[in-house]
């Protein structure tokens, strides 16, 4: 099994994290770990976005990688700051050369065929449907997935607690990306743990 699938089967949620204070870092990945989700996606769209994943890190049982990685900058930023996987919302020649050479997990984001043939191209099988609900949904998913068999998914972008099952009872997805989990406001530990203890729960 590759080093991304294994990722990926860690939970059926992989929370997508936006970090603004540096100081809910620990608290956060802390009620998600308790609550059965050790795989951590922090987006670099904050300021502290980078130092957030050093400290999450620190967190035993955590698995913590950066999102929102456009370019090989993003990705020597997310390297150095010791993500233990990089995730992107899309797939250029650039990016994808750069995030193999580097051998770090890798979960590029696609939405078409042309995308994931980009993809098979520069060796790649995992990838992230993105904007899932927006690129189409379900539906959408299950015609890209038809002639490309060898491929597994992890949609992020729209999906719910109430929605996530379905995307999780098609065979090529292994897990979802959610933002539900953890609300952007100031963190209530008891209440995302609640939240990841339910995700957590989700059948696949």
């Amino acid at each position: 099994m590759k080093p991304i699938e294994q990722i990926m089967r860690a939970a059926p949620v992989i929370p997508v994290l936006v970090i603004e204070d540096l100081a809910h870092a620990v608290p956060v990945a802390q009620a998600l770990v308790a609550g059965g989700l050790s795989v951590l996606e922090v987006t670099l769209r904050t300021p502290v976005a980078l130092e957030a994943i050093e400290e999450m890190r620190r967190v035993p049982g955590a698995i913590v990688g950066a999102g929102t990685v456009t370019g090989p900058e993003d990705l020597r930023g997310a390297l150095a700051a010791g993500a233990q996987f990089v995730v992107s919302p899309g797939l250029t020649p650039r990016l994808g050369e750069a995030a193999v050479s580097s051998g770090i997990p890798f979960l590029p984001g696609i939405a078409n065929a042309g995308d994931i043939m980009m993809g098979l191209d520069l060796g790649l099988t995992h990838f992230k449907f993105f904007p899932a609900m927006a690129a189409g949904g379900l539906p959408a998913l299950k015609s890209l997935a038809a002639p490309f068999w060898q491929c597994r998914f992890c949609p992020t972008g729209g999906i719910t607690q109430d929605t996530a099952p379905e995307w999780l009872a098609f065979d090529p997805v292994l897990c979802v990306g959610g933002s539900w989990i953890v609300p952007r406001s100031a963190p209530d530990p008891s209440a995302i743990e609640a939240s990841a203890r339910a995700a957590a729960a989700l059948a696949r």
